[in-house]
């Protein structure tokens, strides 16, 4: 990791850069995928994952023996594991609904607002050399905690043609209604047209690649609904002398071990912090599987040392992580500086990873500055919200006279008469 000390706000953009693929490349990409398989569905799509996973599918969707086989391949500890996160998440989503609340604006004018779940919404689960089974948690349980009748899973199939047997039973235990054998932009795709094999949607789910970024950018383009712009991991962590440079280096590699294109900031007042979470990552690192992602990801990686903590918390409102860590004093009483983050995680035993597994907020969240605008996902991703209102004819005569005099300022004559006629009637008697 390169060390900047105190760069100054016009060197800020340089440093907040995410690696990224060139754009006209990766676009054309996404629209010669989405056009071919628009016009050829299925055969397109069996093409295409033929070309990018190196397999051929005849079947795309999951078979019920296939999912009793990945439900015996669990061992008992993760099945346990995966109940008690699923519980966490599904207690913290459960508080999310919204408990209608009627409001009299004006003596006999009602307005209230209802949810009404997203029929048919399709997930996108990463899988690879890490499936990522927690975010089938994160996205299907309140899914169906909202309502939504048809919960339509797509994940890239391995050599083999099949999908990871924990993704399968995260599925199963959490009500995905369908699952299907494919990934990258051809899932995106055939969730946003349908085929004769793979439902259309209304809405599209879930984190992966570059790729599978812009499938979904360019599938909102053609009016489908997205989450967010989810791309490749990210956290920032603040730390001061109170951190533990051991926990701090731990975090740090737990996201760089997402992939090569993931970024990993620390941004301290001090550059003593520096040197000792850079011998503790060396050491850490050293024992790792995924040691040669891990050392990619740093490469895009960077260390930060400011003045004050204050200026540090600038900065990341600047950079907008989709994670940030505060390992700092008085870390809680920092919350009200914090603009633009993902998920925040409060002191030196908040480990990313807690978040992503199992305390129960969501871990999908908007990436590459997208914090400053996106919210991430919650109950309310999933359903769409509807005002209501009702006037009783004590209403309509107490709020009809404003009605009618800004339709006419605005010449249109049809709204005011719709006024006029409900209060000439109610006069006459």
């Amino acid at each position: 990791m390169k060390t900047y000390i105190n760069p100054n706000p016009e060197q800020w953009s340089e440093l907040a850069k995410r690696k990224t693929v060139a754009t006209a490349d990766l676009n054309e990409t996404v629209k010669a995928v989405f056009n071919d398989i628009q016009k050829n569905g299925s055969k397109a799509v069996k093409k295409y994952t033929s070309y990018f996973d190196g397999v051929s599918i005849e079947n795309f969707e999951v078979t019920a023996s296939e999912i009793e086989n990945a439900v015996a391949q669990i061992p008992s500890e993760l099945k346990n594991a995966i109940q008690i996160a699923a519980d966490n998440i599904s207690k913290f989503h459960s508080s999310q609904k919204e408990i209608p609340t009627k409001i009299e604006t004006t003596s006999g004018v009602f307005c209230w607002r209802e949810s009404r779940a997203i029929d048919t919404i399709g997930i996108y689960i990463p899988g690879g050399t890490a499936p990522l089974f927690s975010t089938v948690l994160m996205l299907a349980i309140p899914a169906k905690i909202a309502g939504c009748k048809n919960i339509i899973l797509c994940s890239p199939p391995d050599k083999n043609g099949n999908i990871n047997p924990a993704i399968l039973y995260a599925a199963q235990l959490t009500g995905v209604t369908q699952m299907y054998k494919v990934g990258g932009i051809q899932a995106i795709a055939a969730l946003t047209f349908g085929t004769d094999e793979i439902p259309k949607v209304s809405k599209i789910f879930g984190p992966g690649n570059q790729y599978v970024t812009a499938a979904k950018q360019y599938a909102q383009q053609l009016g489908l609904a997205i989450d967010m712009p989810a791309g490749p991991s990210e956290l920032l962590v603040i730390a001061d002398a109170s951190c533990d440079p051991e926990f701090v280096a731990s975090d740090l590699l737990s996201q760089a071990e997402h992939g090569g294109d993931s970024q990993v900031i620390l941004v301290t007042n001090s550059e003593e912090i520096v040197a000792k979470v850079s011998v503790a990552i060396e050491k850490q690192k050293a024992v790792l599987p995924r040691q040669v992602t891990v050392e990619k990801a740093l490469e895009n990686s960077r260390a930060l040392v400011f003045e004050d903590i204050q200026r540090a918390i600038e900065f990341s409102n600047f950079y907008a992580p989709e994670h940030l860590i505060l390992a700092i004093e008085n870390a809680e009483d920092k919350i009200e500086f914090i603009e633009n983050a993902g998920s925040i995680f409060i002191g030196n035993y908040s480990c990313e990873s807690a978040g992503d597994y199992a305390s129960g907020t969501n871990h999908t969240l908007p990436t590459n500055g997208y914090a400053k605008n996106y919210s991430g996902v919650s109950l309310d991703s999933f359903v769409k919200k509807i005002t209501i209102q009702k006037l009783t004819s004590q209403g309509i005569q107490n709020l009809g006279p404003t009605i009618e005099i800004m339709a006419a300022a605005e010449q249109l004559d049809a709204h005011k008469n719709a006024v006029s006629i409900r209060l000439k009637k109610l006069q006459n008697g």
